[in-house]
């Protein structure tokens, strides 16, 4: 789970302003932060299957945020992928 902190930093990094938390750069941002944190939970829990499920769930949400993203503004869209190092 991300900290406070955590979050407040990747508002700041891929917000428009300090209160944007609903846009979805941030949410993306969020998502994938949280991913990462528990790809590496599951590194050394490879039998947590129930954390495994909220998992896909995060991924799925994800990948609909991007696709919204991608439709909505390329060009950000781009940015985005490039700066969080998803897509190979």
């Amino acid at each position: 789970m991300l900290t406070k902190e955590r979050k407040e930093q990747i508002i700041k990094e891929y917000g428009v302003s300090e209160t944007d938390t609903g846009s979805a750069q941030v949410q993306i941002a969020l998502l994938t932060a949280d991913i990462n944190e528990l790809n590496e939970h599951f590194r050394t829990h490879p039998k947590d299957h129930h954390s495994r499920r909220g998992l896909l769930k995060k991924i799925g949400h994800r990948r609909n945020l991007l696709k919204y993203l991608r439709n909505t503004d390329l060009e950000a869209y781009r940015e985005l992928i490039k700066r969080l190092g998803l897509r190979g």
